[in-house]
């Protein structure tokens, strides 16, 4: 990312807390009624005084423990699902009806029916948390198996491959780009979750402190858990979009700007998980540039007339 770019978040971001400073201070009190909310030097003043306490680090340990667990199992079992789902009949006769059924409801509507199934709230908290994120994989991980060319699989049977290749060379790596978009989505649900049932039925955590300050009217207390609860997430969200960006290199990369132009796409380096990268012959791109040519290459080329 250009230096560029950082300074134009970096403004963005400061307009925003110039806005926040700008209508608390002078107590604006229209249509929205600022009045009541605290400055940005409160809020300040309240984060810097929390941080050095224990309770908070305490508070921001439970709910990211929470959070790692629910979101990994959610994981595991959204991508299992979705792909037994997308490749079996069977799968999708059995276990789609049901899912179905169950996808509609909120995670957090599950809260009774946590406090009824497991002996402890730590438990409860991440079976609501892995709820949330398992339906995004799933029907992330279950469409873009279902769209993957079955040429990939015949070239592969052809080989001699087995299901067990055809599953971990092809489906699953060709499928990466969708998945990780499901866990990005997963991620975000998650923690709406997670802090939701920690002001339901938590005993620590920042959603359970953050709700006894708004139970104590401590309103720079709750912007501090706000606050607090952004930063976990984009920081959360941030490390599941590089892992992604990490195990799906070897996709041909674009520039943000616009697309490759003509000269870069024919030199392009391709990356094949588990070989070295290579570039196209030089015969091959010339082949490529100017277009194909009967009996150029290896093999001629073969034309058949097609009647309409």
């Amino acid at each position: 990312m250009t230096g560029g770019r950082w300074l134009l978040r970096a403004a963005s971001l400061g307009a925003a807390l110039l806005l926040w400073q700008g209508l608390t201070s002078l107590d604006v009190n229209l249509w929205l009624r600022f009045e009541q909310f605290p400055t940005v030097g409160e809020v300040a003043g309240a984060f810097t005084e929390r941080a050095g306490t224990g309770p908070f680090w305490q508070d921001l340990a439970s709910s990211l423990r929470r959070i790692v667990t629910g979101f990994a199992l959610a994981a595991v079992l959204g991508v299992a699902v979705g792909t037994a789902i997308a490749r079996s009949r069977i799968a999708a006769d059995v276990l789609g009806p049901l899912l179905e059924v169950l996808r509609p409801v909120p995670a957090i509507a599950l809260v009774p029916v946590a406090i009824l199934l497991f002996p402890s709230n730590e438990q409860g908290i991440v079976f609501i948390t892995c709820t949330a994120a398992f339906f995004p994989v799933l029907v992330s991980t279950r469409h873009a198996v279902g769209a993957l060319t079955p040429v990939w699989e015949e070239a592969v049977l052809t080989m001699g491959g087995g299901r067990a290749r055809i599953l971990f060379s092809v489906v699953l790596p060709g499928a990466l780009p969708g998945i990780f978009g499901g866990l990005s989505v997963g991620i975000g649900v998650a923690w709406i979750c997670v802090i939701s049932a920690e002001m339901i039925s938590g005993e620590y955590g920042v959603g359970y402190r953050t709700w006894q300050d708004y139970t104590m009217i401590d309103y720079p207390g709750v912007f501090v858990g706000m606050v607090t609860i952004g930063a976990l997430g984009w920081l959360t969200s941030t490390a599941v979009e590089r892992a992604g960006r990490r195990l799906t290199r070897w996709l041909p990369a674009r520039d943000s700007s616009g697309p490759l132009p003509a000269s870069a796409a024919r030199t392009r380096t391709w990356r094949v998980p588990g070989r070295s990268p290579r570039t196209p012959h030089p015969a091959t791109a010339r082949a490529g540039a100017t277009g194909p040519r009967s009996g150029s290459g290896p093999f001629p080329e073969q034309t058949r007339e097609v009647t309409p």
